[in-house]
């Protein structure tokens, strides 16, 4: 009797407790699910809301003009809904593919020998279409860090810019080509601007009258703007200049590149790690027996580098001579040349660039209060050279930035057809009445 009654109560405490045990497994299943996708709208930053670009500009003929023409600058930028809303995941896709089928321009490679011995590069691309203004112009291009012409995103907006009547040259940076040999100790560094000179010299004697638009991306941007800024000359026959997602001054950004808010910190070590490589890929002739400016020392701490800063003083710094790290990220960054820029100007920056901190963004923000020739655009979203677009998930090769890069040329050079008279003759903006109103110009 004991025993049956042991298994009476034991039989009602499974028929009391067994409900009991599937509810409680899906109230645990139903947290876990609302945890995960908590996380994913975080991460991906599904709730941020899609807007037009921040702009910043002066009231202007020029600038009134310019939106009108390229109004894609004016309009929402929509990235892919379920994952181009994370700066991240757009840097990232950037960083791995570069861009969604690639398309594959023909070029010639060109070659120039420098006054210390190093050779510079650049791949030639000619227009496909005539171009719109009935002009010759030619996009003079720097690509972004390590970069070159058989980067796919630059093959991606190389390729449409041919198709809108653009000749193209694309500087490969010294010694970021896998198959071309250093021919002196010396290596592309953040700011010199020596090889971008040579190409744009060429491109102006071979071409006589060619006018030039000139676009930097990321480091390019720096080495663009330093360039046209560096000398007024350097200004002659240019159009105008785009400059994309770079961070205009090293030495305020090196403090934000070590932080590891929006995994900065991270994203440094990575771009050390390819740096890396790419040095000791000309290990022989940039610490060989003929280099006078690097030591085995060097080398060594090369190998125990985890940043770009580390890199940039042990190695970059010493190609040009300079004392220490401060005074080359100074004399490097274009914030203390832009301001002498005179041509139209645009540029632009994503708010969620993982690469550049936001607080870098009062530098071209202020230049385009004070300045009458520049606009400063900054998107939500878009990462570092990503700029994808997309319905839901797979983005289109062609992306946001290629779009209003050729979208601003292309108004540059309808301004130029039939900007009024008295602006041709460089009258200041303020002084330019010509009788003529905006429609009229329009």
């Amino acid at each position: 009797c004991l025993c049956d009654a042991n298994m009476n109560t034991h039989e009602s405490e499974v028929y009391t407790v067994a409900p009991e045990m599937p509810a409680m497994f899906d109230g645990m299943k139903l947290a876990a699910v609302a945890t995960v996708l908590y996380v994913i709208v975080r991460c991906l930053n599904l709730k941020s809301p899609t807007a037009p670009p921040d702009l910043t500009y002066q009231d202007t003929t020029l600038s009134h003009f310019l939106l009108k023409s390229c109004p894609i600058l004016t309009k929402e930028y929509i990235p892919p809904l379920l994952w181009g809303k994370s700066g991240h995941l757009q840097t990232a896709l950037y960083g791995k593919l570069g861009r969604v089928s690639s398309p594959h321009p023909f070029g010639l490679r060109k070659y120039l020998p420098m006054q210390d011995g190093a050779t510079a590069t650049f791949d030639l691309f000619e227009p496909l279409a005539d171009n719109q203004s009935g002009e010759d112009v030619t996009m003079v291009i720097c690509p972004g860090i390590g970069n070159h012409s058989e980067k796919h995103y630059i093959r991606t907006f190389v390729d449409h810019s041919q198709k809108q009547g653009y000749r193209c040259a694309v500087l490969n940076h010294l010694g970021a080509l896998p198959n071309i040999e250093l021919t002196s100790p010396r290596m592309f560094t953040y700011g010199c601007t020596w090889e971008f000179a040579a190409m744009v010299g060429f491109i102006k004697k071979t071409y006589p009258q060619t006018k030039l638009i000139v676009v930097g991306f990321s480091l390019g941007g720096n080495i663009v703007c330093k360039f046209l800024g560096e000398n007024r000359t350097n200004q002659e026959r240019v159009l105008c200049c785009v400059s994309v997602c770079q961070g205009y001054s090293a030495l305020r950004a090196q403090e934000t590149f070590l932080q590891w808010d929006q995994c900065r910190r991270f994203y440094n070590f990575l771009m050390a790690d390819n740096m890396k490589k790419i040095i000791l890929s000309h290990r022989g002739v940039l610490f060989g027996v003929g280099s006078t400016k690097m030591v085995d020392a060097d080398l060594s701490r090369l190998y125990t580098a985890t940043s770009l800063m580390q890199i940039d003083d042990n190695i970059m710094r010493k190609f040009h001579g300079h004392n220490s790290l401060k005074e080359y990220y100074e004399k490097e960054s274009c914030v203390h040349y832009i301001h002498n820029i005179n041509v139209p100007l645009l540029l632009v920056n994503s708010g969620d660039d993982p690469l550049v901190h936001n607080s870098l963004l009062t530098i071209p923000r202020t230049l385009a209060e004070k300045k009458e020739n520049v606009v400063f655009a900054l998107t939500l979203h878009g990462g570092h050279l990503g700029f994808f677009e997309g319905a839901v998930l797979f983005p289109q090769p062609l992306t946001w930035m290629d779009k209003v890069i050729v979208g601003y040329a292309n108004a540059i050079c309808q301004w130029e057809k039939q900007k009024p008279p008295c602006l041709s003759q460089g009258t200041d903006t303020a002084q330019c009445h010509c009788n003529l109103t905006l429609g009229i110009i329009h």
